[in-house]
């Protein structure tokens, strides 16, 4: 089936945008998790399969259009050294994907190509989930201060007594 050049450079677009935060948020979970933040790196390398599921679901629609996914391509990946940079980072990549993917639906609609709407707009529903916790986490953060903060997210492991 061929697709709208416009449509299918918008879901590469979005796909780009995907494999780049597969990789921010991959970095800060291993990042999170070094640093003794364990409950916080389950959650974040949990956020970036999520984003694992969108970059197939692109790559699905895109593949079904007859456009080439564009696995090539990614933008500026943002490195936090801090649980607050890492957090307004993640929340960065999440503002851009929001806009990028109403525009997408407006323009998608426009042509007629529903489908590729509908995958765009399953994409923003997580997308809108994920800004709400991490603008709840910033939030705790600016409330708590962010070493009260990361004594929330520490877990301690206990030593296999076993062996």
């Amino acid at each position: 089936m061929s697709g709208d050049p416009e449509v299918i450079e918008l879901l590469n677009e979005q796909l780009t945008a995907e494999l780049t935060a597969i990789n921010q948020y991959f970095l800060h979970a291993k990042l999170q998790d070094h640093k003794g933040w364990t409950k916080l790196a389950r959650y974040t390398r949990a956020e970036s399969f999520d984003e694992m599921r969108h970059a197939e679901s692109l790559t699905d629609r895109i593949l079904m259009l007859d456009g080439l996914p564009n696995y090539q391509r990614l933008f500026h990946v943002s490195v936090g050294q801090t649980v607050t940079e890492m957090f307004r980072a993640d929340r960065q990549i999440e503002v851009e994907a929001i806009d990028r993917l109403r525009r997408g639906v407006e323009i998608m609609r426009a042509k007629g190509d529903i489908t590729s709407a509908n995958v765009f707009e399953a994409i923003l529903a997580d997308e809108e989930l994920h800004i709400d916790y991490l603008e709840t986490q910033l939030d705790l953060i600016e409330k708590l201060g962010e070493s009260l903060y990361l004594s929330t997210v520490i877990e301690q492991v206990q030593p296999d007594t076993e062996g």
